[in-house]
């Protein structure tokens, strides 16, 4: 039994150190599987009366869709403005740049700002000396970089589409097999552990996305009521990030700096943006917790716990990989420590 139990863990330890570069991607997968899967059972049931093949591979490429579109669209538009970028440069070095309208408005720093402009953006001379201090073989490189991890990451994002499709076309027989090795290794507790794992999936990424949702409607509400240019697709925007990490915090200032930029005051500015502070604070550390922790019938503070301590841990996985862990963690406390203890006093 030794011999087994070393080979056994032998073998689990290459495994991963082997498979150890397509983690990330094959966590994703589980995760859209687990959480999707509902959804999926009902869309197979309308397609073709039940999960096949042909309906996975339907529901996969919606999925796939659904994430390409947004990325695709940023891509767009950081290709479009890359002209207008380029044009900027070219006045700097030839003409300089008048300090803009709106730097005078910026609170408490408008006069750094300004001056800081001046010495060097507003005179040609200290435009191009300031110009070249940006090298272009590092910029060269970043970009070369930039395009590499862009490669790496499209292939990950395939390679999580194609384990989404499988799971989704064995869903059933992997659940099954999931469930009879945790009764084996974890005995009475294994069902109930894996009932955890896929409650504490389906609440973390639903409480994610109903926040989100939420956050990014009132602080759109913001928007339009300060007046920010585009403010529908600030809100959009805004919507999509308020699933990252500090994400709607990037969007709802830069659209403070729009419309500063654009001619609004100083104090609606300021307004947009203590507005968006104020309803991610109260969405990220109070509602969100509460919603992953009521779904996933975790204690507050075990959710809160969870969640930020997985990101801090994990990244962007430990979002969803931190409520699993405290979730299993108290299902295997209940049942391997209060539950002798009850049976015993009633024996």
């Amino acid at each position: 039994m030794n011999a087994r139990v070393v080979f056994a863990v032998a073998v689990v330890a290459l495994s991963l150190w082997t498979a150890g570069g397509f983690l990330p991607p094959l966590i994703w997968a589980t995760i859209l599987a687990v959480t999707l899967w509902p959804l999926y059972i009902k869309f197979a049931a309308r397609l073709t009366s039940g999960p096949t093949r042909l309906a996975a591979v339907a529901f996969t490429a919606i999925v796939a869709l659904i994430l390409f579109t947004p990325m695709a669209l940023a891509i767009y538009q950081v290709a479009e403005q890359s002209g207008d970028i380029a044009n900027w440069l070219k006045k700097a070095r030839e003409s300089g740049i008048e300090v803009p309208d709106w730097i005078a408005r910026l609170p408490v720093v408008a006069e750094i700002a300004q001056q800081w402009w001046r010495d060097n953006l507003s005179d040609p001379k200290a435009a191009t000396a300031w110009l070249k201090t940006i090298n272009a073989d590092d910029a060269s490189g970043l970009f070369n970089t930039f395009g590499g991890q862009l490669m790496r990451r499209l292939f990950m994002l395939f390679f999580s589409l194609f384990a989404l499709f499988v799971l989704l076309s064995n869903g059933r027989s992997v659940a099954n097999r999931t469930i009879e090795t945790c009764d084996r290794i974890l005995g009475h507790p294994g069902e109930g552990v894996v009932q955890k794992i896929v409650d504490s999936i389906r609440g973390t990424v639903n409480g994610t996305v109903i926040v989100a949702i939420g956050e990014g409607s009132l602080i759109g509400v913001g928007y339009l009521a300060a007046g920010v240019p585009n403010a529908v697709m600030f809100t959009i925007i805004t919507t999509a990030f308020a699933m990252l990490p500090f994400g709607a915090w990037a969007v709802f200032t830069a659209a403070a700096a729009t419309l500063l930029s654009g001619g609004g005051s100083g104090i609606a500015a300021a307004g947009v943006f203590f507005w968006g502070a104020a309803v991610m604070l109260a969405g990220d550390h109070f509602v969100w917790p509460t919603l992953v922790g009521g779904a996933a019938r975790l204690p507050f503070l075990f959710a809160f716990v969870g969640i930020f301590g997985g990101l801090a841990a994990f990244g962007l996985l430990g979002l969803f990989l931190g409520p699993v862990i405290m979730a299993v963690l108290l299902t295997v406390w209940r049942e391997w420590i209060f539950r002798p203890e009850e049976r015993s006093r009633f024996d």
